[in-house]
């Protein structure tokens, strides 16, 4: 498939582009969502304000909770009967946000995916092994939709069915994997206790998002599988996958449909647009869409922007992986932590696996942070006896080897986080995996 024109337009180019779909997503959204018009008329901005993208910061931001309060339809702007599919987040407590699709959403959607696989290197002569799950989660059918726009072929597996997974991989002649990250760490756990040799296999590619991953994370996988992988970002409220993608060329930032989705770094607690380069919280206002199109969606995520010409020769933006989030990161004796700050340590590291648990205790009136780190096979061997295989981690620390391993390791997390932690490591396979996003906090203070 060819690139989209929009993809290496000059900056000018876009940014017309850019203030023609915002003029229309302002004066569309104003007249038909009551919420947004009551927004508006409280700044007292009209549609016609709007002249230029700077104007952008004159308009409100739109919160998650925003959507639950108006669940299910309210922040719909097309009529029902236009909408031809329905999602859902999984929404972690109450009711979750429902997001609606026209079909020129699903169009728009479909391009956006498409561009990332044809960023990762993958095209009509692939075979997708599409683990994604399908149903109200987007990430199932958004990959399907950008795999059939490309003309590759889908294997519309899901999650779970590990070794179906690995069946399938072989006797279909899988080439380009869809999955978060953990879960591809699990599938290669499960083949290689099969005695299967995935470098032996047909796979080239894999897209990995729908979870926080470290660069390290990165590594490890391509390293176990032999393949190039390419990380992949987006969230249902704006459309699913396909915000943004990474172009195996690089791998280093992922390319922004900002035709379709107009991007802003702000200061989570000001609100203050930041420059360019700046790192803060990331914020989406859908420009190209009619079923539920949102102004400047605070995602939470943080991130930075970054402008220029990229070696693959796109111009879009790039926006940094996500480093972590400005509503879920662990804030301990006031110091602002995220996991994947404590991932990206422990990758680094020889004879442990990328399975983890942060557990966040209170004592007394300080709260401490254990992180829990499972030891490979092999370390066991050269650590300790085969006996102590599944012991429990007060016998493993015991050993020279391991307790000179926590020593540290708790050294480079202090390093990285600038606060003391515990390390404890555990037996392998001892933290629970998941099939889809993998959990990896355990906050145990009282609420």
């Amino acid at each position: 498939m060819a690139w989209s024109k929009e993809e290496t337009i000059s900056r000018d180019e876009m940014q017309a582009l850019q203030l023609a779909g915002l003029q229309k997503t302002v004066s569309y959204v104003y007249e038909k969502n009551i919420h947004y018009r009551q927004k508006l008329d409280h700044l007292g901005i009209k549609p016609g304000d709007i002249k230029n993208l700077n104007d952008i910061s004159f308009l409100p931001f739109t919160t998650k909770q925003e959507l639950r309060d108006n669940y299910p339809f309210k922040m719909f702007t097309a009529p029902l009967v236009d909408i031809i599919e329905y999602h859902a987040t999984s929404g972690t407590t109450g009711k979750p946000i429902a997001v609606g699709y026209t079909r020129e959403d699903l169009d728009i959607w479909s391009e956006a995916m498409a561009r990332t696989y044809t960023g990762a290197g993958i095209g009509s002569t692939d075979v997708v092994q599409n683990i994604f799950g399908y149903g109200l989660f987007t990430g199932g059918l958004g990959a399907h939709y950008g795999a059939i726009r490309v003309g590759a072929g889908v294997i519309p597996i899901s999650g779970g069915n590990t070794h179906k997974q690995i069946m399938l991989m072989e006797d279909f002649g899988t080439t380009a994997l869809t999955s978060t990250p953990s879960f591809l760490m699990h599938i290669f756990e499960t083949g290689e206790q099969m005695g299967v040799d995935f470098k032996k296999l047909n796979l080239k590619w894999a897209l990995c998002g729908a979870e926080p991953w470290s660069e390290s994370m990165r590594h490890s996988i391509q390293h176990l599988f032999g393949i190039k992988v390419c990380d992949i970002y987006g969230l249902s409220e704006i459309t699913g996958p396909g915000v943004s993608f990474e172009c195996h060329e690089e791998q280093n930032g992922l390319h922004v449909n900002e035709d379709f989705f107009y991007p802003e770094i702000i200061d989570p607690v000001t609100g203050e647009v930041l420059p360019a380069g700046a790192e803060g919280e990331l914020v989406f206002t859908t420009i190209n869409k009619y079923g539920q199109p949102l102004l400047r969606y605070r995602t939470r995520d943080i991130s930075r922007l970054t402008y220029g010409v990229c070696s693959c020769g796109r111009t879009l933006v790039k926006m940094a992986r996500v480093s972590g989030r400005s509503d879920d990161m662990l804030i301990i004796r006031g110091v602002n932590v995220f996991p994947s700050q404590i991932e990206a340590v422990i990758l680094k590291r020889e004879g442990v696996s990328p399975h983890y648990m942060v557990v966040i205790e209170r004592k007394g009136v300080m709260d401490s942070l254990r992180v829990k780190v499972e030891v490979t096979e092999e370390f066991m061997l050269k650590a300790a006896a085969d006996v102590l295989k599944g012991a429990e981690y007060d016998i493993l620390e015991d050993v020279t080897a391991v307790r000179s391993k926590v020593k540290n390791l708790q050294h480079d997390i202090k390093d990285i986080i600038g606060i003391s932690v515990e390390v404890h490591l555990v037996p392998p396979g001892s933290i629970p995996r998941s099939e889809g996003k993998a959990k990896r906090i355990e906050d145990r203070r009282p609420k």
